[in-house]
C-alpha cells in the first residue's frame, strides 16, 4: 500500500515537469553554466592578450558560447544515460529524468549525439583547435571518466578533472589558436587542481551515497584523513600555479595566490577545529567562492583592458 502511494506521488511529480525542465536536468544546465564562465574567462583573456576588440571577434564569441554549451550538454546527457543504474541509488540523483523514465534512453542517446555534432560544428566555425579541444573534452568525460574510471578507481576525480578544465582552453583557442601562453596554461592547471578539493568535499558529504552505489571516491576507499592530506597537497600545487599569471598581470597573480593560500589555511585550521562533515561543507563552499572570484576577476580585468584598447 505504501509502495503504491510512493509510486503515485512520484508519478504526479513527474507529470508536473515541463519539457524544458526535463531537458535541463538531462543535459545538466547547472554544470553548463559554471563551465561557460570558465570558458568565457579564457575567451576574454585571449581577446585582451592579443588585443582584439569584442566587435572584431563577435562571431567567434557567439559560436564559442553555443558550441561549448552543446558539447558540455552532450557530455552531461551521456553521463546521465550511462549512470542511471547508480544514480537510482543515490539520494541526490535518484529523481533525474533518466532514472525515473520520464525520458527514454534512446532519446537521450540521440540528444547527446546531435548536440555533440552541432557543438563541434559551432566550434569549428571559430578555429579548428577549438573544435579539437571540444572533441577532447567530450572524449575524456565520456570514455576515460564515465565509462573507464568512475566505477573502478579512486583516481576517477583526477581523470574527470581533465575534461572539466578544457572550457578555458576552448575559449582561448576560439579567439587565437595557440594555447602555449603561460596565462591560459595557468587557467587550465588551476581549473584541473581546483576540482580535487571541490569534489573530495562533495564525496565526504555524500560518503554513504557513494558507498551504497559502489563508486570508489577517495574518502570512501581511503578515508577522510587520507583525503585531507591529499587535499592539502593539491592546494599547495594550486598556490604554486598562481605564479603563472605573473607574466600577464601581477594583480591577477596576487588574487589567485591569496585565494589559494586562504583555502589551504581553511583546510588546515578547519580540519583541527571541525568534524569531517562541517570541514567538508566549509571546503565545498569556499571552493565555489574561490572559483567565482578568480574567474570573475580574470573576466573583469580582461574586459576593462579590451575597452581601454578600443
Amino acid at each position: 500500500m505504501n509502495m503504491d502511494k510512493h509510486v503515485e506521488k512520484r508519478s504526479r511529480t513527474e507529470s508536473k515537469q515541463t519539457i524544458s525542465q526535463i531537458l535541463a536536468q538531462t543535459i545538466k544546465t547547472g554544470i553548463i553554466k559554471s563551465n561557460l564562465i570558465t570558458m568565457f574567462a579564457g575567451l576574454t583573456l585571449s581577446l585582451y592578450t592579443y588585443k582584439f576588440s569584442l566587435l572584431e571577434k563577435w562571431d567567434a564569441i557567439v559560436f564559442a558560447l553555443i558550441g561549448t554549451f552543446l558539447i558540455i550538454g552532450a557530455a552531461g546527457a551521456f553521463n546521465n544515460l550511462y549512470d542511471r543504474d547508480i544514480d537510482s541509488i543515490m539520494e541526490r540523483t535518484k529523481n533525474r529524468p533518466t532514472v525515473t523514465g520520464v525520458i527514454k534512453p534512446k532519446t537521450v542517446l540521440w540528444l547527446s549525439i546531435i548536440m555533440s555534432i552541432l557543438g563541434l560544428v559551432a566550434l569549428l566555425l571559430t578555429t579548428p583547435l577549438a573544435a579539437l579541444l571540444g572533441l577532447l573534452g567530450l572524449f575524456f568525460y565520456v570514455i576515460p571518466y564515465t565509462i573507464w574510471t568512475k566505477r573502478r578507481t579512486v583516481f576517477n576525480t583526477e581523470v574527470g578533472s581533465i575534461s572539466g578544465a578544457i572550457p578555458p582552453l576552448i575559449g582561448w583557442a576560439a579567439i587565437y589558436p595557440d594555447i602555449t601562453h603561460p596565462a591560459i596554461l595557468g587557467l587550465f592547471v588551476i581549473a584541473v587542481i581546483w576540482q580535487m578539493p571541490h569534489f573530495y568535499a562533495i564525496a565526504i558529504r555524500k560518503h554513504h551515497e557513494y558507498k551504497a552505489a559502489n563508486v570508489p571516491m577517495l574518502p570512501v576507499v581511503k578515508g577522510v584523513k587520507r583525503t585531507y592530506l591529499q587535499t592539502n597537497i593539491y592546494l599547495v600545487v594550486l598556490i604554486a600555479t598562481s605564479f603563472l599569471f605573473g607574466s600577464l598581470s601581477v594583480g591577477i597573480m596576487l588574487v589567485a595566490l591569496l585565494l589559494s593560500i586562504a583555502w589551504l589555511v581553511l583546510s588546515i585550521v578547519g580540519y583541527k577545529k571541525m568534524d569531517s562533515e562541517k570541514w567538508a561543507k566549509a571546503m565545498f563552499i569556499y571552493s565555489l567562492i574561490h572559483m567565482t572570484i578568480l574567474f570573475s576577476t580574470v573576466i573583469i580585468y580582461s574586459l576593462i583592458g579590451i575597452l581601454f584598447l578600443s
